[in-house]
């Protein structure tokens, strides 16, 4: 027990003591850590502080009481492995990855990214664009398209053909475009076929996947019949086509060919009584022409064809602009009297147009025009009002003539399908329609209304349009017509 005692002291052992509670935990975990001490050094120390405070007497009551108990270190011991297990995982660590920035700060830098990005592709789209965009036209509204030809074909005095254009590109013949030539003929034929290309490949087709190594039998004849409706050719006309080939072919093999050449027979004798040519006639001067139709039937566009044509012809004609509610009609249909040099009546937008008729026949009857052809606005058949105002158009053209319009042509968009029906109906019955107008055959695959319009109503066909130019109107023959939609050559 001396020994120990020589060791420190009295005071040292208190030093040591008090050093080894408050380094056995705070210490240590700061920073610093001691060596443990011994159990006996432990032990002669608390003896040492009790011996300095109490009696020996006083010791021996309290150790009998309170007998000596080892401190148990081992709290300490396991804080002490725990701290070192730490510092040597921090050693063999790998160097840690950036902090991720806070969400705010990713959003921020997300939004500065796509925006650069954006502004970007605004720039190359705008760069773009001016590269590519073409100089503005110099009219505010659509105009026909240009034809060189046409232009150089009529003159000021409404005189002959002196393009040098041939027959062999379709042009039209001088002396009012006779179709002497037999290269014209064909031209205009190509042009047939290929506006009724999507009509007569879809019909053609159909009957094809009907009759692949197939008789005729009841069964193929129902599949016909119902394609031939479908293809807008009407209930009658598909009826007469089936009957047609069950009494001549019914139980026998049938080839494609032969069923477009029934096809072709059948439709050109249903077409045959409509197509009538338009003729002027000497026994009214002028005579007045009332164009009428839906909005967006080509009504203006073929009043502009037909001044170019009779104007060629050497016909003195006269436009009024009755389409008095579109400012850009006026607009295109006076481009189209300027190419022709035929004056065109015009009013302020959103005149009365029954004025404007009115006007316009006693200037065709003061100069004495061969023909007056009269613009209307598009109207709806089912719109009562516009169709009386189109009644009233007409009364107050018969105060001047009694007799006319002389002739009152629809124009029927062939894109329209089964409507076109109808169309013909109302129009028919409000305006007292005379003749029919057929366009755009060139963009439908449903050129066939037309067989079912001659076979319901049969009012006359005088003219067919498949495009845009001045030679794309055409008057109508039922043998040409037939043979393109049904795919002959």
């Amino acid at each position: 027990m001396a020994e120990k005692k020589s060791g420190g002291g009295a005071g040292d052992g208190s030093k040591g003591a008090d050093g080894g509670k408050k380094r056995g935990f705070w210490s240590r975990l700061l920073g610093g850590k001691d060596e443990p001490q011994p159990k006996e050094t432990l032990k002669d120390q608390s003896e040492d502080q009790t011996s300095a405070d109490v009696t020996p007497e006083e010791a021996a009551a309290l150790e009998k009481e309170q007998p000596w108990q080892e401190p148990e270190n081992s709290i300490d011991e396991s804080i002490d492995k725990a701290l070192d297990q730490i510092e040597e995982d921090l050693k063999e660590a790998p160097d840690a990855e950036p902090p991720t920035p806070a969400p705010e700060e990713a959003a921020a830098k997300a939004v500065e990214t796509v925006e650069e990005e954006l502004q970007e592709i605004s720039e190359l789209e705008q760069a773009a664009q001016a590269a590519s965009e073409p100089e503005p036209e110099p009219e505010p509204e659509p105009e026909p398209e240009p034809e060189p030809e046409s232009e150089s074909v009529v003159t000021t005095d409404g005189g002959d053909d002196t393009s040098g254009g041939g027959a062999g590109d379709g042009s039209v013949a001088t002396g009012g475009g006779n179709k002497e030539d037999s290269g014209e003929k064909k031209g205009w034929f190509a042009r047939l076929r290929e506006g009724l290309k999507r009509s007569s490949d879809q019909l053609t087709d159909n009957i094809s996947s009907i009759f692949t190594k197939r008789k005729l039998d009841d069964e193929a004849l129902e599949e016909l019949e119902d394609t031939l409706i479908q293809a807008d050719l009407g209930v009658e006309t598909a009826i007469q086509i089936t009957e047609k080939l069950a009494k001549d072919r019914f139980d026998k093999e049938i080839s494609v060919e032969e069923i477009r050449s029934v096809l072709r027979d059948e439709v050109s004798k249903v077409l045959a009584p409509v197509a009538v040519p338009f003729e002027l006639g000497t026994a009214h001067k002028p005579h007045i022409l009332l164009m009428v139709g839906v909005n967006g039937s080509g009504k203006t566009t073929t009043i502009g064809k037909l001044a170019a044509k009779y104007s060629r012809e050497g016909k003195k004609v006269m436009l009024a602009a009755g389409d008095t509610f579109r400012a850009a009609a006026v607009e295109q249909l006076t481009v189209w009297g300027d190419r022709s040099n035929v004056p065109v009546i015009t009013r302020p937008t959103g005149a009365d147009a029954s004025g404007l008729a009115y006007d316009a026949v006693k200037e065709a009857q003061a100069q004495n025009c061969d023909l007056l052809i009269i613009d209307t606005a598009g109207r709806l058949q089912n719109r009562d009002e516009l169709m009386a105002e189109l009644e009233k158009i007409i009364r107050v053209i018969k105060k001047l003539d009694p007799e006319a319009p002389h002739t009152t042509l629809l124009t029927l968009d062939a894109t329209t399908g089964q409507n076109a029906l109808n169309q013909v109906e109302i129009f028919g019955k409000r305006a007292g329609v005379t003749g029919l107008v057929m366009t755009k055959l060139d963009g439908t695959a449903r050129g066939g209304i037309l067989v079912a319009i001659a076979q319901k109503h049969k009012l006359p066909v005088h003219f067919i349009g498949v495009g845009e130019t001045i030679e794309d109107l055409e008057p109508f023959e039922a043998d040409d017509f037939a043979a393109a939609i049904a795919g002959a050559q």
